[in-house]
């Protein structure tokens, strides 16, 4: 076992032989959207994060799946085709899985990947001086919040959409091209929890600075209307004790750092000339990454 239980990294790791490591994970959550494929793809997507956070390569997926009895099945369907398609666009394929009956829909993925022992990237490697690379923009848990209660602009709703769905795989390969130190996928802790585990893993601390970090349109609009969603403040509750902000950075852009997102981007650690490198050949590539702070000496996460 390479990666276990010591720490919360992203994925675990177990070595095959001397070039060959399983990383494993899981993960499934109820709807986010509306739509039963949107849904399917978003989950699964969400899922291979983990896989690519680690440096690996998906290989195959079995599906997880809750559904009522009183529900259409062709639902289902449509939700399994969407995580289908989306494990097939990753180069892999689903060879299984298990569906219960429960009262409220659920799906995601117990998924298995690939990587070599020599390049398995985790949350602990990053060095005083890096700099911090985020690969998708912020504020996918306030947009889909307003989408549930009906106030949502289908603009934002759709750019949401587009980026839960985006699958982590080119950026990971970015990763292990510009040789990242510390990787990790910003999920349902948000970037500060996530932001932290990194710097605590690392013996580091994490400097942020608010006007680089991308937002997807619409997410300030809702988190100054305080249109929140239950994992914010779960979030805030947690992360709050080790952060330190600004005065100038307001309550939107703080709740905006604890919002619990879905299938987020990556935040890597890299060589300052590397971050650069990787961000040039992103823009090259459509892939929006974005030098977000820099790693420094001390502990928890500095805001400014």
């Amino acid at each position: 076992m390479l990666v276990g239980l010591d720490g919360p990294d992203d994925a675990g790791v177990y070595q095959l032989n001397a070039e060959q490591a399983i990383v494993s994970t899981v993960d499934f959550f109820p709807p986010v959207v509306d739509d039963p494929y949107t849904f399917g793809s978003i989950a699964a997507a969400n899922a291979m994060s983990d896989v690519y956070a680690m440096g690996g390569e998906v290989l195959f997926a079995l599906n997880l799946a809750a559904f009522p009895e009183d529900l259409d099945r062709a639902i289902l369907t449509e939700i399994l085709r969407g995580g289908g398609e989306k494990v097939a666009e990753a180069g892999a394929i689903v060879i299984g899985g298990h569906t219960v009956t429960d009262k409220e829909p659920k799906f995601g993925l117990a998924v298995t990947g690939l990587v070599h022992p020599a390049h398995i990237l985790t949350k602990g490697g990053a060095q005083i001086g890096d700099l911090l690379v985020l690969t998708k923009p912020l504020g996918v848990g306030l947009i889909t919040t307003a989408l549930k209660r009906e106030q949502a602009d289908p603009a934002h709703v759709a750019t949401a959409i587009e980026s839960m769905s985006a699958l982590n795989r080119h950026a990971a390969h970015l990763a292990q091209r510009f040789g990242a130190h510390a990787c990790t996928d910003i999920t349902g802790f948000g970037i500060l929890g996530h932001g932290l585990e990194m710097a605590t893993a690392s013996n580091t601390r994490l400097r942020l600075r608010m006007g680089d970090i991308p937002l997807l349109p619409g997410a300030r609009d809702y988190a100054e209307r305080e249109i929140f969603p239950g994992g914010l403040s779960r979030n805030r509750d947690f992360v709050l004790p080790h952060v330190r902000f600004a005065d100038l950075i307001d309550a939107a852009s703080r709740a905006i750092l604890f919002d619990p997102e879905t299938s987020g981007g990556l935040l890597m650690a890299l060589q300052p000339d590397q971050a650069r490198a990787l961000v040039a050949q992103g823009e090259i590539d459509g892939l929006s990454a974005c030098i977000i702070g820099e790693v420094a000496a001390g502990s928890g996460i500095v805001v400014e």
